[in-house]
């Protein structure tokens, strides 16, 4: 099994939540809607599922081995936090762009002060 895409759909802040991830395997098999959930002691995957007729969550896609398992966690973890980062950075460049601006008041009466003579 080849990972050839992990998609980060959607990054969440509250909640337990944290993202919507999308994989695509081989280049021929798309999974949607794995999501990346905060646990007690780590963030951890969670495979697609829906509710059965008792009210019980049931897995629709799950990989088989430990080995599988292992492989999409980290490919999806890694690909989390890597958009984590570029989304931390573009906010701190956003922020250190961003120009403070003084009114025009606030000029003229800044100018006023440094003319005026020392008392």
């Amino acid at each position: 099994m080849t990972i050839t895409d992990v998609k980060i759909r959607k990054i969440m802040t509250e909640g337990r939540l944290r993202a919507v991830v999308s994989v695509t395997i081989d280049d021929m098999i798309a999974v949607h809607d794995i999501k990346v959930v905060q646990g007690d002691e780590r963030v951890f995957v969670a495979m697609p599922s829906r509710r059965d007729e008792n009210n019980i969550f049931r897995d629709i896609v799950h990989p088989i081995s430990s080995a599988a398992r292992r492989q999409l966690e980290d490919s999806i973890l890694e690909a989390y936090e890597r958009q984590l980062a570029i989304s931390e950075a573009e906010a701190a460049a956003a922020a250190e762009a961003e120009p403070v601006q003084e009114s025009a008041d606030d000029t003229a009466e800044s100018a006023e002060q440094t003319d005026s003579p020392a008392e």
